[in-house]
């Protein structure tokens, strides 16, 4: 094991910086490589990519907008991946202290921090409203289960979720359950908790995943969800869909939050920092468009709309499920996957304040609990604007409060987020923070002009496109 390049300071009153491998309660970090990458992979993928990817391939090219995606995780994405993964083993898991341990010689450096209060902030605040949409999901999985949402007419589906939208109670009960699931593996810490809790979701996401897609392509029009996904249409392409592209590649692999930085912090020594970002952005990427090869068959063999946004999920697939042969065990099956991928998400977002917050195991799991009950608590915001708090819309009556919390979350603060990361590595850090971690010399200058320059360009691009287009 290679000998870390970076001493850790003092604090003002002489006790030494704890060491990343001994943060948060958890001396041995990962059991392996393999659930490192399961674990990363699984705050990747999420609700975003079963549902927001396949509809936003619909409303931006089809296939045009497949290319380009891929290009922007490819340019823009990893290398950003790849310096808070790096950041993480360097400075520890403690996401509110690495850039101040790394830029310690540097005066001022200390106040780089604020990035990282900054994502792990952000993350609870996102932990908020994701809950929330979790809860729908499992809702959803129950009552497939119970098959009350079989065999309905096409407009009670939406009913259906109009009721469910205006019952702050049952939205609130689900959403527990779904933080209570969550809180108990977050509390076990990341040997006994995390990295056992992914070594059985991922393959549970990737059978469920492989086992619809078999069934849709079956029972729905694979060809014309073959076509629509991989055939582009190259006029339908605009500078708003590219930075579409580019913003959707940037949320997808949870960069930003500090989520990376904190699962960085846990890793070996003897694991290599970019490939192992390759394989969790390639994994990504995959669960992605078999996301949209599981759902696209379904929609046009069903004659539905590949552009219905979030309604796709919760209002237009349920009238397929509710009318193909075992549309129950379908249905149930799909909505747990939504589950599933979501709970992979929601351990990532505690993870960057519980691993600031916590020393040892018993303070961990006095602090996930005080963090949960706070994202309980903030996740009202989110279940009282869709009724009791419908008509409050301080900023504009197109948006909710609802609305206005994801937008400032996910399409403001991570954006800026991310620019700080790449800005602070690629400008600020000391030049070994990372240099140790490549192969090649050739691969480190090649990832350096990128973090220097394109991945910034880009980041501010879409940043100055979400906030003023």
């Amino acid at each position: 094991m290679r000998t870390p390049i970076l001493s850790y300071p003092t604090h003002a009153h002489g006790r030494r910086e704890t060491s990343p491998a001994t943060k948060a309660g958890t001396v041995t970090g990962w059991s392996s490589r393999a659930a490192f990458i399961a674990a990363a992979v699984g705050s990747a993928v999420g609700l975003g990519n079963i549902w927001k990817f396949p509809y936003m391939v619909g409303a931006n090219g089809g296939g045009a907008f497949v290319i380009l995606y891929l290009a922007m995780v490819l340019l823009v994405g990893l290398p950003i991946l790849i310096a808070e993964l790096g950041l993480g083993r360097t400075g520890g898991a403690a996401v509110t202290r690495t850039f101040g341990r790394i830029a310690h010689e540097l005066r001022g450096g200390h106040l780089w921090n604020a990035v990282g209060w900054l994502g792990a902030a952000t993350a609870i605040l996102i932990l908020s409203f994701y809950s929330v949409i979790a809860g729908w999901a499992l809702a959803y999985a129950w009552r497939f289960s119970l098959g009350s949402l079989q065999g309905l007419a096409a407009e009670d589906y939406s009913a259906r979720f109009d009721a469910l939208l205006a019952s702050p109670a049952e939205m609130i009960f689900w959403q527990l359950v779904v933080l209570g699931a969550a809180a108990f593996v977050a509390s076990r810490g990341v040997r006994a908790g995390l990295d056992r809790a992914v070594r059985w979701l991922m393959p549970v996401l990737a059978v469920l995943l492989i086992g619809l897609g078999i069934y849709a392509a079956i029972i729905g029009d694979a060809a014309a969800a073959l076509h629509f996904m991989f055939t582009p249409d190259f006029s339908a392409l605009t500078p708003e869909v590219a930075l579409s592209a580019a913003g959707h590649a940037f949320f997808t692999l949870s960069l930003g939050l500090g989520a990376m930085i904190a699962y960085g912090g846990y890793v070996a020594e003897d694991v290599a920092i970019p490939r192992a970002a390759g394989w969790i952005a390639l994994f990504d990427t995959l669960c992605a468009i078999a996301a949209g090869m599981a759902i696209m068959p379904i929609v046009f063999g069903f004659g539905l709309d590949p552009a219905a946004g979030p309604g796709l999920v919760f209002v237009t697939l349920p009238v397929a499920f509710g009318s193909m042969p075992g549309g129950a065990l379908v249905g149930t099956l799909f909505f747990a996957l939504l589950v599933v991928a979501a709970m992979t998400s929601i351990f990532a977002l505690i993870e960057p304040m519980a691993a600031s917050l916590a020393d040892g195991e018993a303070d961990r799991r006095k602090w996930v609990i005080r963090l949960t009950a706070l994202t309980a608590i903030l996740g009202l915001i989110s279940v009282f604007s869709f009724n009791i708090w419908s008509d409050v819309r301080p900023w504009g009556e197109d948006k909710t409060l609802f609305d206005w919390l994801s937008y400032l979350t996910t399409e403001v603060s991570l954006p800026f987020g991310g620019l700080c990361v790449a800005i602070f590595i690629g400008w600020v850090a000391p030049r070994k923070t990372m240099e140790h971690m490549f192969d090649s010399h050739f691969a480190f200058k090649l990832w350096l002009l990128s973090i220097r320059y394109v991945s910034p360009i880009a980041v501010i691009a879409v940043f100055t496109h979400l906030t003023i287009g």
